[in-house]
């Protein structure tokens, strides 16, 4: 039992990483970790928004010849 015991007291509290709140740094991390994630999802909506509308704007320039032929 001794093994599984801390060798400091019985009533010092011993030292945990989740009982610290976040730092300040970590949590700059966290949000810049955020904003590059969205800014890439970001500009992968834009690319495939551009690449709809070029499609859509062809089809609406070749469909009327296909129709009348």
């Amino acid at each position: 039992m001794t093994m599984l015991t801390h060798a400091r007291g019985s009533f010092e509290r011993a030292p945990s990483s989740s009982a610290q709140p976040y730092k300040a740094g970590a949590a700059k991390a966290h949000l810049s970790a955020i904003r590059r994630f969205l800014a890439g999802v970001l500009t992968i909506l834009a690319a495939g928004t551009a690449v709809a509308a070029i499609m859509a704007l062809k089809i609406a320039i070749y469909l009327p010849r296909f129709i009348h032929q």
